[in-house]
């Protein structure tokens, strides 16, 4: 009998899941996941809030393996869970385009007092107040995607000297102690309407691997 399988979409900020519904149905298809969108309130809530939220979303989840996807901010809420949390179902992990290491576009933004106010304060602790680095050491497989077509809202903010999908840079998205790390020549929004990172985050789902 195959195993059931899911897979938990995060979201990042200002979006609710809805711009996963390609990349869902794409998993969904190829690789019979059922697919589950976690929805948080990205800036009014705060980290221990997401957190919380999605422990609870994902004890009711029917299935012997759970994945995880997350984008741009959903990828920190991800890395604070598996911190807090010691789900017993096993699965992997990848984040999309996400700022693990550090955001110079949160950081940019933050110096305008207003607009510190306007992205909240799970990202001004996440990215801007908290610089202590992280790492993945929760023994799960993760993998890491970024892009480098630079269209987004970050480069309105922050001068990047490096590749970027617009918002996040490449060096900013690396985590010590990940499985694998890809570039793709793909935007930070884009990345979710793309069937070559679908196809990759498959791979890596299901083989542990990305494809050649």
């Amino acid at each position: 009998m195959k195993m059931k399988t899911a897979a938990v979409f995060v979201h990042g900020l200002f979006l609710n899941g809805a711009e996963f519904t390609l990349l869902r149905r794409r998993l969904a298809a190829q690789h019979g996941f059922q697919t589950h969108r976690f929805s948080y309130p990205t800036v009014r809530g705060s980290m221990a809030g997401a957190v919380a939220q999605l422990t609870r979303f994902v004890e009711r989840i029917d299935a012997e393996r759970i994945h995880f996807i997350g984008h741009s901010l959903g990828g920190l809420v991800l890395c604070r869970y598996f911190q807090n949390a010691n789900p017993a179902r096993d699965g992997r992990v990848v984040l999309l385009g996400s700022p693990v290491a550090g955001s110079s576009s949160a950081r940019a933004v933050a110096r305008h007092a207003w607009l510190r106010g306007v992205i909240g304060p799970l990202v001004n602790a996440e990215l801007v107040d908290d610089c202590d680095p992280r790492t993945w050491d929760c023994g799960r497989d993760l993998a890491l995607i970024a892009g480098t077509r630079p269209m987004g809202l970050g480069r309105l903010f922050a001068r990047m000297q490096e590749d970027s999908d617009g918002t996040v840079a490449v060096s900013e998205t690396r985590l010590p102690g990940h499985t694998a790390h890809l570039v793709l020549p793909v935007s930070h929004m884009g990345m979710l309407t793309s069937a070559r990172v679908a196809r990759h985050v498959g791979s890596f789902l299901t083989r542990g691997r990305f494809e050649p």
